[in-house]
């Protein structure tokens, strides 16, 4: 899986980091046991900071995507992964965001459901 840092984004690159991570598990890009390269390996592939992507796997850890061994380093969970109540508020949080900006920006909410639609079945092929 290749991974791609827009350094002039807003996003922290821990967060793009993370989300195309997520991205490519939910694709099957990345597969249930696969390890993710050391955290040297990706800082140094991608030209970031180790500490920048240790925050990254850890937040993915935390959110259940990967799990941490010492011995093996990150490797992908099976899906679907069970979140834990923290992470549902924030999914909920994330999309309440993403729902009041649609709104501002005009788009009517059978538009916003068939584009959620579509994306959704993205993942699903």
């Amino acid at each position: 899986m290749l991974i791609r840092i827009d350094f002039q984004s807003d996003v922290p690159i821990y967060l793009q980091l993370k989300n195309q991570i997520v991205h490519g598990i939910a694709s099957s890009e990345l597969l249930p046991e696969e390890s993710l390269p050391s955290v040297r390996q990706m800082a140094e592939d991608i030209g970031i900071n180790l500490h920048t992507v240790n925050k990254g796997y850890n937040l993915l850890k935390d959110e259940g995507f990967v799990t941490i061994d010492r011995r093996k380093g990150a490797i992908v969970n099976e899906i679907p992964i069970k979140p834990s109540e923290k992470v549902k508020e924030t999914l909920k949080d994330d999309l309440k965001n993403i729902i009041a900006q649609a709104h501002c920006f005009g788009m009517d909410k059978e538009e916003f459901i068939n584009e959620c639609l579509s994306m959704y079945d993205e993942y699903n092929k």
